[in-house]
C-alpha cells in the first residue's frame, strides 16, 4: 500500500507574500522620509555648496573675534544714539539702546531746540513705541543672498526688548557685515547712518554719554 502525504503550502506562501509586501512598504516609507527631510531643509549648505563653504570660512575667521561686548555712539544736533551689543559664543545676543531726538522750532521769531525726547517708531498696531531699553536674542554670521541683490557676508541679528510691553523687535535684520578685529566691528546700519552707511562699534563696555 502506498501512502501519499499532501502538504498544504498555501497558508505558508500567503504569509511570505504579506511579509514581503510589508517590507517593501517599510523601505519605501523610510526612503520617502529621508527624501522629504533633505528637500525641506532651508539651510544654505543643502542648496548652495559655495555659500555653505564661505559661511564656514566667515565663521572661522570672524566668529571668535565677534564674541565680547561692543559699543557705538553718535551725537548730532537733532539726534543722539547709543548702542551696546554683547555677542556670546553660543550664538546668543544681549544689548542696550538709547536713542533720542529733538527739533529746531521757531518761537517768537527765534530758532530754538526742543527738549530731547526718546525716539518712537510705529509698532505692530500703528502705535508709536519707544526704542530704548535692553534686549536679547541671537546672532549669526552667514554668506548668502537674503534680498535678491547678490550674495554677501551678513550678520543676522534677531532680538526682542526685555520689556514685554514693547511689542516691537529691537532687531530683525540681516546686516551687511564688513569686518571685525580686536578693536573695531563694522556692519551696515539699520536705524542710524554712520560713515558711508556703516556703524562702527568699538570693543568694550561703555555707557551712553547722555
Amino acid at each position: 500500500m502506498e501512502f501519499r502525504v499532501r502538504y498544504n503550502t498555501s497558508g505558508f506562501n500567503l504569509k511570505i507574500t504579506i511579509m514581503l509586501q510589508l517590507l517593501k512598504k517599510t523601505v519605501f516609507l523610510i526612503l520617502a522620509a529621508l527624501s522629504v527631510a533633505a528637500c525641506s531643509s532651508s539651510d544654505p549648505e543643502y542648496v548652495d555648496p559655495e555659500a555653505h563653504e564661505k559661511t564656514i570660512q566667515l565663521n572661522e575667521k570672524y566668529g571668535p573675534v565677534l564674541v565680547g561686548t561692543w559699543h557705538f555712539e553718535k551725537i548730532g544736533e537733532k539726534q543722539r544714539y547709543f548702542e551696546r551689543l554683547t555677542f556670546q559664543a553660543d550664538g546668543t545676543l544681549t544689548g542696550m539702546r538709547k536713542w533720542q531726538k529733538r527739533e529746531l522750532v521757531t518761537i517768537n521769531g527765534e530758532q530754538v531746540y526742543t527738549d530731547w525726547e526718546d525716539v518712537e517708531l510705529g509698532g505692530w498696531e500703528d502705535e508709536d513705541v519707544k526704542q530704548n531699553g535692553t534686549f536679547s536674542g541671537t546672532w549669526k554670521l552667514r554668506y548668502w543672498d537674503p534680498y535678491g541683490d547678490g550674495k554677501q557676508n551678513y550678520l543676522e541679528l534677531s532680538a526682542k526688548y526685555d520689556n514685554k510691553d514693547i511689542d516691537f523687535a529691537a532687531y530683525q535684520y540681516n546686516a551687511v557685515f564688513d569686518y571685525a578685529d580686536e578693536t573695531t566691528l563694522r556692519f551696515k546700519s539699520y536705524y542710524i547712518s554712520g560713515e558711508n552707511g556703516w556703524m562702527i562699534f568699538q570693543r568694550g563696555e561703555a555707557e551712553p554719554s547722555f
